[in-house]
């Protein structure tokens, strides 16, 4: 049963959350466009006349693949500009998710165009980079090349080569995630383009049959995913890319081979978290809704019963899982945990709490502000290479990542990685541990605002 269809459900749960949660409540509706402007900061390609993002332009045209294929457009990875596919296709699964549960919400913001266009772009450069059944481009651009130019992507003028998985050089992680983002994609897409639906839909399925018919890492194909991006594994990737082909498509084939991907790969023990390597958490929660099984909904609910009683906390009270992407793993567990309030009726009054005290110490109940251009306080030196620069015909170089004033242009909606576990931050261009920023990053922080503003709006009705 899709989340998107429980709307009675959906009221049951918030309706369960304690009255006081309607004060002093930040200003979730804003959060969630400045995240979508972000996305839109990160473009790369053809920019079309509407971007709302007026220090950025045209760039990486010439994008192409081993064989002259066209591979411009999606989006840039981070602060640099190389195009990694296997996060961006993340990425793009959970977005896709939280406007397939929450589409209410983007249509009463204003944000519901404005998502879809995020979507897609992404979308339609996993098209372009599926040059055939089982070949897939999952890099573009070298990091080591990368990382020795600091500026505008519109100045670059590195190589930027391109790298692929293929039935000799498979990568059953990428081919799985790329599957399950392009169903996800297709659900979205299929009252308003059913012919781009179906379309996504058709690279889904063949995706998948190349993720599970040639096994692999794909980092053993792509080098920089070793050093950057490494993958523990892909069973849990088969399972997920097995369980959104059924939601997308329900045919019991795919949910079957689901359930049993997840016995093969033993992925049932209870995870620590949920992130573009690790989705186990989201696999139970999906299959949960799916199945109706009761040792579904028990995993999630161990899954969160752990997250919110037993999970190392920062002194004010952030979920603490690592270093690198502080906020992003606290905003990814909250996603799951307030899908498992609504979608399956568990512990509601409980995890849309943590939800919401997990999403509020990032948008600034502590004192400060990590997202940018959010509140009185948030990041002015994002870790981010075009925002850093100042306004042509100025030039911009390395001066300006060891300039220790603001980024001139601000980044609008990026989540920086975060504070330590003992809530110090240190608000410095070159302290990426700090203050990266990247795509996945702010895909289930907007998800969860999302559905934090589905229940104010709900609370509103009593």
């Amino acid at each position: 049963m899709p989340v998107y269809a429980l709307g009675l459900l959906f009221l049951t749960a918030c309706q369960a959350t304690p009255h006081s949660l309607k004060s002093a409540t930040p200003d979730y509706a804003t959060a969630l466009k400045l995240s979508l402007l972000f996305y839109e900061a990160q473009r790369s390609g053809h920019l079309p006349e509407t971007t709302r993002i007026p220090w950025r332009r045209d760039s990486a045209l010439s994008d192409k693949g081993l064989h002259g294929e066209d591979l411009s457009g999606g989006y840039y990875d981070a602060s640099d500009f190389v195009k990694f596919s296997f996060t961006m296709a993340f990425t793009t699964t959970i977005l896709a998710w939280g406007m397939l549960s929450f589409k209410d919400v983007y249509n009463e913001t204003g944000q519901y165009e404005y998502g879809l266009d995020a979507i897609k772009w992404a979308t339609d450069y996993f098209v372009k980079c599926h040059v055939a059944p089982f070949e897939f481009y999952g890099q573009v651009g070298d990091f080591s090349l990368d990382h020795t130019f600091w500026g505008r992507p519109e100045e670059m003028n590195m190589t930027r080569p391109a790298y692929k998985i293929d039935v000799d050089h498979p990568g059953s992680e990428l081919a799985g995630e790329a599957s399950a983002a392009l169903s996800a994609a297709s659900l979205l897409f299929r009252e308003r383009n059913k012919t781009y639906s179906e379309e996504l839909l058709k690279h889904a399925v063949e995706l998948y049959e190349f993720a599970t018919t040639y096994r692999g890492l794909y980092h053993d194909a792509i080098p920089g995913a070793r050093v950057y991006y490494e993958s523990t594994g892909y069973g849990d990737e088969l399972t997920w890319a097995a369980v959104w082909l059924y939601k997308a498509t329900r045919n019991v084939r795919y949910v079957e081979q689901a359930e049993n991907f997840y016995t093969k790969f033993r992925i049932k023990d209870r995870p620590n978290e949920f992130f573009y390597n690790k989705k186990v958490a989201g696999i139970q929660l999906l299959l949960a809704e799916q199945t109706q099984r009761p040792e579904y909904k028990a995993a999630t609910k161990s899954f969160c019963d752990y997250s919110i009683k037993e999970q190392l906390r920062t002194p004010h009270g952030l979920i603490f899982i690592d270093k690198s992407g502080t906020l992003s793993h606290a905003a990814n567990v909250a996603f799951i945990c307030l899908q498992a309030a609504i979608g399956l009726n568990i512990s509601q009054s409980t995890y849309i709490n943590f939800a919401k005290e997990q999403i509020d110490y990032i948008l600034g109940s502590k004192g400060r502000s990590y997202l940018v251009g959010y509140g009185l306080n948030y990041p002015k030196q994002p870790h981010h290479s075009a925002s850093s620069c100042p306004d042509l015909p100025e030039p911009c170089g390395w001066k300006q990542f060891t300039w220790k004033g603001p980024n001139p242009q601000i980044l609008y909606g990026a989540l920086v990685s975060g504070p330590d576990q003992n809530d110090h931050y240190e608000d410095i261009r070159d302290e990426f541990l700090y203050n990266e920023v990247t795509l996945d990053y702010n895909a289930g922080f907007q998800s969860t605002v999302a559905g934090l503003i589905y229940c104010d709006k709900v609370m509103k009705r009593e």
